[in-house]
């Protein structure tokens, strides 16, 4: 017990020198970046401060890799949230953009994800024809996005946290993710919150799917503690994801039990 409490201090303090980022992929429908790019760079002169785009892997010609990714990627759990249309402009994309967002600090992940999806908008405005957040592996549709930037402008508009940190999940985190025998989420760490992992025994995967949300609620709402004691969870920092990938979440993993 000593060696796995000692082991599980270590994993926390190694985690606590992660800070995470948005990592944004924009499909063009031309093979010219440029419209892009630039729209890109307006909007970090804008508004979008600390964000850039990666020249190194963007690239002015298709990716025949992106069609399995976005088809591993789309959300799954809200109706609708794709059509035939999202999935040819995928298949037919001419190029590739990738935005970095800055390294955030825990209390500044919400207002940074509000402030990517301000970027997912300025982006489509410009011609993108499909988006995915890679730092979570979730692709919606450009009518889903629509629908999730406008209910973030609102929340932001409203100066409801609460609200926006609940939009920045729905938008940037992806759930259920199947994990011996647990269905997890992956991405809570983009709006400052730890991932949550829940036996596959405790229901269907839909009801899977709204214990996550409504344990990620009772964390916003009411605190880390309160909410493990009232679930009877345990907090976790023995992660399937190394701390240098971008899924890795260095708040932690809550495990329920069953």
């Amino acid at each position: 017990m000593a060696v796995e409490a000692s082991a599980e201090t270590a994993m926390r303090e190694e985690a606590s020198s992660v800070t995470p980022r948005h990592v944004l992929c924009f499909l063009g429908k031309d093979r010219d970046l440029s419209r892009l790019s630039e729209a890109a760079a307006q909007a970090v002169r804008d508004f979008a401060d600390g964000f850039s785009v990666d020249e190194e892997y963007s690239q002015a010609e298709p990716d025949d890799r992106m069609s399995r990714s976005f088809d591993v990627c789309w959300d799954r759990v809200e109706a609708d949230v794709w059509n035939e249309a999202d999935e040819r402009a995928v298949a037919d994309h001419q190029s590739v953009l990738y935005v970095l967002g800055p390294s955030m600090a825990q209390a500044e992940t919400v207002k940074v994800s509000m402030t990517a999806l301000r970027l997912v908008e300025r982006l489509i405005t410009a011609g993108a024809v499909a988006v995915k957040g890679e730092s979570a592996g979730i692709a919606h549709g450009l009518d889903r996005w629509r629908a999730l930037i406008g209910q973030g402008a609102e929340a932001v508009k409203a100066a409801d946290p609460l609200a926006q940190q609940r939009i920045g999940r729905l938008a940037f985190a992806k759930r259920p993710l199947s994990a011996r025998g647990y269905l997890e989420s992956v991405g809570f760490h983009l709006v400052g919150l730890p991932d949550v992992c829940v036996p596959e025994a405790m229901g269907s995967e839909r009801q899977i799917v709204a214990i996550i949300d409504q344990v990620a609620d009772e964390i916003a709402g009411h605190g880390l503690d309160p909410t493990l004691k009232k679930r009877h969870a345990s907090l976790s920092f023995n992660s399937t994801y190394e701390v240098d990938e971008f899924k890795f979440n260095p708040y932690g993993i809550i495990w329920l039990s069953e």
